[in-house]
């Protein structure tokens, strides 16, 4: 039982000494981080909708060759 709460609070101790680090050293603060956040997402959002819209027309101009080929 001893070791149990020794992981325990090494884990919790560890946790809390990491996330007071993070707040000191982050490179932005609250505001400029979730700007930066919001930019990131925007940006790979684009990128996903782009990629979806390629994927799409590929798979649509295959099925229509398909289509084509296909005997009647």
């Amino acid at each position: 039982m001893n070791k149990v709460f020794n992981f325990i609070f090494g884990v919790l101790l560890g946790g809390l000494v990491g996330a007071g680090l993070a707040l000191l050293l982050a490179p932005y603060s609250g505001n400029e981080l979730r700007d930066e956040l919001r930019a990131r997402t925007a940006g790979f959002q684009a990128n996903l909708n782009e990629a979806v819209a390629s994927r799409r027309s590929e798979l649509e101009y295959q099925l229509a060759q398909l289509r084509k080929s296909r005997p009647e």
